[in-house]
């Protein structure tokens, strides 16, 4: 993926020449976060996004990308930056920044626990998230549903302020080959913060050329090589988790059929994993039939998919609401950048935290975990699914807490 054009830009350089200027090189676009700050690191580069000259909050997709693709070759602004929502009665969040910075590959070091909670709270509590999911797999059965995705979180409340730059690398440390991000919210007062390590890409796209790779069907890591070697197989073989992964892929191509001249859509899925999962992957890959639909267009087009939702999409967003204790947001939304040229990449915000800092009051933090819920799931084993994604975000923060 090439980089954006534009002013305020550090170019990505080739392997060899980037080997050579930044060696040694410790993460200093995370020791440059100011809060406020947009931040989207992967394998291959990273992104740190300060100010902000215009935010654009147009809901229709069409509306929203034409905007912000007049917006920044009307200016010298390089990219715009943001987050889209998971819930559909919350405004976009796009800005075009002030100035945007970018760097190779980050190798941060873990920096340390980032601070003490004094109260945890799961909303809802296990005994609650179990009898949702149950009441979600009635409503499977019957066939009212074909997946739904059903979330919970922990609301911690903080004893000190959290330093977001040590969360980041603790997040980039433990999560090379995923994607670590935060993203300023929209506040009324004070800072909300949406900062998180994602495995999943939404969508990436340069030139004519798009990439999606939806994950769904997953399992805990073990500690043990070989019993985790055997979890990953067994994933792999069971049709629960191929059925939930199909679901996510069918979907994934309909909604990028449209767009596309050509696509391939792998007939198998592949593993991968992070510290804390096992996932199963598709890449999807794709000729634009017109250059000129961007990068943040085919976000909307395919958010949500069935990984953060299910399907059908308003079946599975009714049951999210009337089962869910809380309002999501911008969990589960997606988030990303995208240049003039329509060039960028989206990352679906999930194994995150919603940092709030009020201008008077303690420091809060929501966890979010969810899980893809079919006909076969099983109550208990979606509940330890979920607890070990909370994993991601409490080892970076230095927290040990039973959550299962």
């Amino acid at each position: 993926m090439c980089c954006p054009r534009g002013l305020n830009v550090f170019k990505i350089l080739p392997e060899s020449e980037f080997a050579d200027r930044f060696r040694g090189h410790d993460g200093g676009v995370i020791d440059d976060y100011r809060p406020g700050s947009f931040l989207l690191t992967s394998p291959r580069q990273a992104l740190l996004a300060t100010g902000a000259r215009q935010v654009v909050t147009e809901r229709d997709p069409d509306e929203l990308a034409k905007q912000v693709t007049k917006l920044l070759v009307d200016s010298d602004v390089p990219v715009a930056v943001g987050a889209l929502p998971f819930a559909d009665d919350v405004a976009p969040h796009v800005v075009l920044p002030a100035a945007a910075r970018w760097s190779g590959p980050l190798t941060a070091t873990r920096r340390g626990q980032v601070g003490a909670a004094t109260s945890v709270e799961p909303v809802p509590s296990r005994a609650g998230y179990a009898a949702a999911v149950a009441s979600a797999v009635t409503a499977l059965r019957a066939g009212e549903l074909r997946k739904v995705v059903l979330a919970r979180s922990l609301e911690l409340t903080m004893a000190a302020p959290v330093e977001v730059r040590t969360l980041l690398a603790n997040l980039v440390a433990d999560n090379a080959a995923g994607f670590t991000y935060a993203v300023d919210l929209p506040s009324a007062g004070g800072r909300r913060t949406l900062v998180g390590a994602t495995p999943e890409m939404l969508l990436s796209r340069t030139g004519t050329t798009v990439v999606a790779n939806p994950l769904a069907g997953s399992i805990p890591r073990d500690p043990d090589p070989a019993r985790d070697r055997a979890a990953g197989e067994s994933l792999l073989a069971s049709a629960k988790d191929r059925d939930e992964h199909r679901v996510v892929v069918e979907a994934v191509a309909e909604a990028l059929r449209p767009f596309c001249r050509t696509l391939d859509v792998p007939a198998e899925p592949s593993l991968i994993s992070t510290t804390a999962v096992w996932h199963l992957s598709t890449r999807i890959s794709g000729e634009l039939l017109d250059q000129g639909i961007s990068s943040l267009r085919l976000a909307s087009a395919l958010h949500p998919t069935p990984a953060v939702c299910g399907t059908p999409v308003a079946d599975a967003r009714a049951t999210i609401a009337a089962l869910e204790p809380f309002d999501r947001g911008f969990y589960a939304g997606a988030i990303g950048w995208c240049d003039a040229d329509g060039d960028g990449e989206w990352v679906v915000g999930i194994r995150c935290a919603e940092l709030r800092e009020p201008v008077t009051g303690p420091t809060t933090m929501t966890l979010y975990s969810g899980a893809g819920i079919m006909p076969a799931s099983v109550p208990e084993l979606e509940v330890t699914e979920t607890s070990a994604k909370f994993q991601t975000l409490l080892r970076a923060m230095g927290l040990h807490l039973d959550v299962t």
